[in-house]
């Protein structure tokens, strides 16, 4: 026995009934589990049994061997939770021998399964009605995580931070059932940021009388970012990549330019959004604010289908479109005029995969068009470039690639909290509910109710929300029309709306002044959101003229995901997304978007097609692309063949290309063809 002691770190007493659990420690483990009983003589209680517990099993030893063990050890504890009579007795016996305790605070669920661990002020935790360490705590929130479907790591671990930093277990495990304990659910604050700039004068400006006047009656100076773009030469025609926050005016630079040079007679102003909805909003927008000094004309995708020239007037001043409806302009021929300006908004749309390559390639054909109009012409040089993003990962190497000068303003006019919270699927609509009202019954220090949008992953759960929400909500998204979603538009504008519904149709940009956005997936479609995407959707998240701060709520379903191609789990994603590094914006090229965009610059372009590959941002492998056209009898030498022809109108990847003429060669009518490519999208 003596050998076996000599090295005893602790020996801890905890009473039990009216015996004495016996716990000896060496190297902070536990070495020996065993049972003390006392009893009374003339010097004093003594040990009068010591049994040895094993494997569940009671082994009497002589209580001599309690004395050695505590003689060796280093230090001798009694818990707290030990009765007054116990623990006098237990320091009269040790008292007997020499020996000296300390009474010390100790987990009970611990000392009932024999193990010694103390505990603090600053590390006990409160569980119900009793204090624990953090073992058992976090021993049983993994409990209750489980009964929740279970969380990543990440998810685990942010849960942990949260019970060590509140010390209360009952609050933690609240957050599972939905509830919204905003110092809880709180992950982050991003900061309002402003940088110092010298404001430019409105009156200064050397622009055309025309729009200096509407400009000085609108502002007496530029917006910081609008400052630095003058400062660098937007208004004498350079290039320029801005990339700077959502609601920092980064939208009036184009129109300063574009408007300008449209007056001054060097060519008309393309403004092109990657979204119909978009292109609406713009175009009403820009119709009342400079229908007086031009004609405004819309290009969408839907215009390929009923092009009967009455909405869409090439020979406008102002054309806002998509960049779907301006390529198809460059695909089938269309005499655009001269244009002065394009400005490219949502330019970070290059490194979607569906459509990244089809904006790079759209931006190199459009630029061949004003090249090639501008030869032997001394009355037109071209156009002006003006890209525009809130989110770039590498805004450097963008702008070199763009050939255009970089404005970068780290602004963030509010600041914007961040929340997390878990809750199902069907849980969500009522923690929604919650949020809507809160934000709405709440109003700013500039006079303004709290509005809210949520973000969802389908149109059906855009309506299924916004019938449960209490507060007048509405869904929106690219399913309705036209009039319904500018009938919603301006009721949220009139704050005649709590909130707003929506999949992917407002990430991009259309103007909802919401203090508050809620992600009820961190998913669009069966895609998980990028870290760009995320960083684009909770930046309209609080206006500089509306609101004090903006909220971001996640919506986090344990263990959940949207479909069986998404590897990970949506509270896996969260954290991703809460502490990842912006996505760099590049174009990779496939064999399938290399053929489709090498046709279309064929089409466009003939045999100069190469020349307008290689100022791709992406590396399109043009000789193998080529060999797949003729191969595939999409091209005929360097002109297209009638089959290539309407592939590249219709905007078909090869793989629908053959998909319909299949359908055709096996007598598919056209809905079941149609049905075919519907299905094939959705990896059915």
């Amino acid at each position: 026995m003596s050998k076996q002691v000599t090295r005893v770190d602790t020996l801890f007493l905890h009473q039990v009934d009216d015996d004495y659990l016996v716990v000896v420690q060496r190297d902070g483990k536990r070495v020996l589990r065993g049972k003390l009983e006392l009893k009374e003589t003339n010097a004093g209680p003594r040990p009068l049994r010591f049994l040895v517990i094993r494997k569940g099993e009671e082994t009497p030893r002589d209580p001599s061997q309690f004395v050695e063990l505590a003689r060796s050890a280093s230090r001798i504890r009694i818990s707290q939770q030990t009765s007054t009579h116990g623990r006098e007795e237990l320091k009269a016996m040790l008292d007997g021998y020499q020996l000296e305790a300390l009474v010390v605070r100790t987990c009970r669920r611990c000392s009932a399964n024999g193990r010694y661990a103390p505990i603090t002020d600053e590390t006990a935790i409160k569980a119900e009605h009793e204090y624990v360490c953090r073992d058992c705590a976090v021993s049983e929130l993994e409990q209750e995580l489980s009964f929740a479907g279970g969380l990543t790591r990440a998810a685990q671990d942010r849960l942990e931070e949260l019970l060590y930093e509140t010390q209360d277990l009952t609050r933690i495990t609240n957050l599972l059932q939905g509830e919204l304990d905003p110092d809880l659910t709180k992950f982050d604050t991003i900061s309002a940021t402003t940088e110092d700039v010298d404001l430019v004068d409105t009156a200064d400006l050397d622009i055309h009388p025309n729009l200096k006047s509407m400009l000085t009656d609108r502002f007496e100076t530029l917006l910081p970012v609008q400052s630095l773009a003058v400062r660098n030469g937007v208004l004498g025609g350079d290039d320029q990549l801005v990339v700077s926050a959502t609601a920092t005016g980064k939208t009036l630079i184009g129109e300063l330019a574009g408007i300008d040079r449209m007056l001054k007679g060097k060519g008309k102003m393309l403004f092109l959004v990657p979204l119909v909805a978009l292109a609406n909003q713009k175009h009403e927008d820009f119709e009342e604010r400079y229908g007086h000094l031009g004609k405004v004309t819309i290009r969408v995708g839907a215009s390929r289908i009923n092009d009967d020239g009455n909405r869409f007037d090439p020979n406008a001043d102002v054309i806002v479109g998509t960049y779907e409806g301006i390529d198809h302009a460059l695909r089938t021929g269309k005499d655009l005029g001269d244009i002065g300006t394009v400005v490219i908004d949502e330019v970070h749309t290059l490194k979607e995969e569906e459509r990244g390559h089809r904006l790079d390639g759209m931006i190199s054909r459009l630029k061949y068009y004003c090249e090639n109009r501008a030869k032997g012409r001394d009355n037109y040089d071209g156009a002006q470039w003006i890209y525009l993003s809130a989110t770039v990962g590498n805004p450097k190497w963008l702008g070199q690639s763009l050939q255009a000068k970089l404005i970068e303003y780290e602004d963030r006019p509010v600041p914007i909290e961040r929340h997390v919270t878990f809750a199902n699927g069907q849980e969500k609509p009522r923690i929604e509910n919650r949020l809507v009202k809160r934000a709405f019954d709440t109003k700013s220090s500039k006079g303004y109710r709290g509005q809210t949008i949520i973000f969802t992953n389908s149109r059906r759960r855009c309506h299924e929300i916004s019938r449960k929400l209490e507060y007048n909500a509405a869904p929106y998204h690219a399913g309705l029309d036209y009039k319904r979603r500018k009938r919603v538009e301006r009721q949220f504008a009139n704050q005649d709306l709590a909130a707003v519904v929506t999949t992917a149709a407002l990430a991009a940009g259309v103007d909802f002044p919401a203090s508050q956005v809620i992600f009820d997936t961190l998913a669009m479609g069966i895609e998980w959101l990028s870290v760009q995407e995320f960083s684009q959707m909770l930046g309209r998240a609080g206006r500089p003229d509306y609101h004090d701060r903006g909220t971001v709520y996640l919506l986090v379903e344990p263990d959940a995901a949207y479909h069986n191609s998404m590897e990970m789990t949506e509270d896996e994603v969260a954290f991703k997304l809460l502490k990842g590094e912006m996505e760099e914006v590049r174009t990779v090229y496939d064999e399938s978007s290399a053929v489709e965009e090498t046709l279309a610059n064929i089409v466009v372009a003939g045999k100069k097609a190469k020349s307008l590959n290689d100022r791709m941002l992406g590396e399109v492998p043009t000789t193998h692309a080529v060999g797949k056209l003729l191969e595939w009898d999409f091209i005929d030498g360097l002109d297209p063949t009638p089959l290539g022809l309407a592939i590249t109108r219709q905007f078909l990847s090869p793989k629908e290309a053959f998909r319909i003429l299949d359908g055709i060669r096996n007598g598919l009518s056209p809905y079941d063809i149609v049905a075919d490519l519907e299905l094939a999208e959705e990896g059915r």
